[in-house]
């Protein structure tokens, strides 16, 4: 099978027909639901289709240039608060350089997850921004091979062609060790997913090793998917003991607003007087006067206009690769003692 390289142009129909023996109607009919077609011309034109790593435009097959100023956005959880916001962003800086998004939910499930980026194959995306840390290597190398220009968010694989944005997740967890340290906290558990994507595992060790280096053990605990109700549920795991944490790093801040209401409702405690709670993403509910939560801003803001940036100036020819490094800042709210 022929490789095809990083940067090539999409196969055309016609190539597939060259190679095939066969003529342009009879590709186009094989890849037609109910067309007729023999089965000796369809085996020729799927082993050349595949040979030349051809994928069908079903956007239009008769388009003469090949820049379809699609752009796929390819993600699970879409309907958490962050990802929606990274999401908005994203889509209006596209939409101000005349980009077209298409957004694919992927809800986490493998499969799901092969289907949508072999979809930004067959609708030509120029393309594809990859939300989700659950698409395997093998399928972004076939958007890379096929021509896309192809930008990861917190992925922590190292592959030659993709450009690499990401978060410094340990930074920041390290440093919300300390805000909850420096309050006099030494009973911390951290609040967790099973999700077990990139970015919360990196969040997870970090604070696990800045503790160690204080001298201090954490209780990682992680009572379902990334949401309210796996929070609520570790506040109910962890505060009914009778070693009860005094403080809680959640790794996102639904997990928090879960955590802190289970911590109020369920068991009377006080925030931040009995328990201080840190978390992460920065959501419009951290905010609201009935959580006041300290947190971490994702720059969701610097990420959208570096991704525009790139397609911008992004020549279809040459994809350059590289990585670039966002800080997440602290956000003081009144879900840690003062100092």
């Amino acid at each position: 099978m022929s490789e095809l390289k990083p940067g090539r142009s999409f196969v055309s129909a016609q190539q597939v027909a060259e190679l095939a023996g066969v003529s342009r109607s009879a590709v186009s009919r094989t890849f037609t639901d109910g067309a007729s077609v023999s089965e000796t011309t369809r085996k020729k034109v799927l082993e050349a289709a595949e040979t030349l790593g051809y994928h069908v435009n079903h956007l239009a097959r008769s388009l003469i240039h090949e820049d379809s100023g699609i752009v796929c956005l390819i993600g699970a959880d879409i309907n958490t608060p962050y990802h929606s916001r990274l999401i908005d962003a994203i889509t209006r800086r596209l939409q101000a350089i005349n980009r077209v998004a298409m957004v694919i939910n992927t809800s986490g499930d493998t499969d799901s997850v092969e289907a949508a980026l072999r979809q930004t194959l067959n609708y030509r995306a120029n393309a594809t921004v990859v939300l989700s840390g659950t698409p395997p290597t093998s399928l972004i190398n076939t958007c890379l091979n096929s021509g896309q220009h192809v930008i990861l968010i917190n992925r922590d694989d190292h592959l030659d062609g993709p450009e690499n944005i990401s978060v410094d997740n340990a930074a920041a967890a390290r440093e919300a060790f300390h805000m909850l340290h420096r309050a006099g906290s030494r009973r911390i558990a951290v609040v967790s997913s099973q999700a077990g994507t990139p970015s919360l595992v990196a969040r997870e060790r970090a604070f696990e090793a800045a503790a160690g280096e204080a001298g201090l053990d954490v209780t990682i605990t992680r009572a379902g998917p990334t949401g309210y109700g796996a929070g609520f549920e570790a506040g109910r795991l962890l505060l009914s003991g009778s070693h009860r944490p005094d403080a809680a790093f959640c790794v996102t801040d639904l997990l928090a607003c879960g955590f802190m209401d289970a911590a109020r409702v369920e068991f009377g405690m006080n925030v931040p007087e009995e328990l201080c709670v840190v978390g992460f993403d920065d959501i419009e509910q951290a905010g609201w006067a009935s959580y006041q939560l300290t947190t971490f801003r994702q720059p969701i803001v610097q990420v959208a206009d570096h991704i525009t940036m790139l397609l911008d100036n992004d020549d279809p020819l040459r994809h350059r690769g590289g990585r670039v490094c966002f800080h997440a800042d602290p956000v003081w709210r009144r879900t840690v003692r003062p100092k």
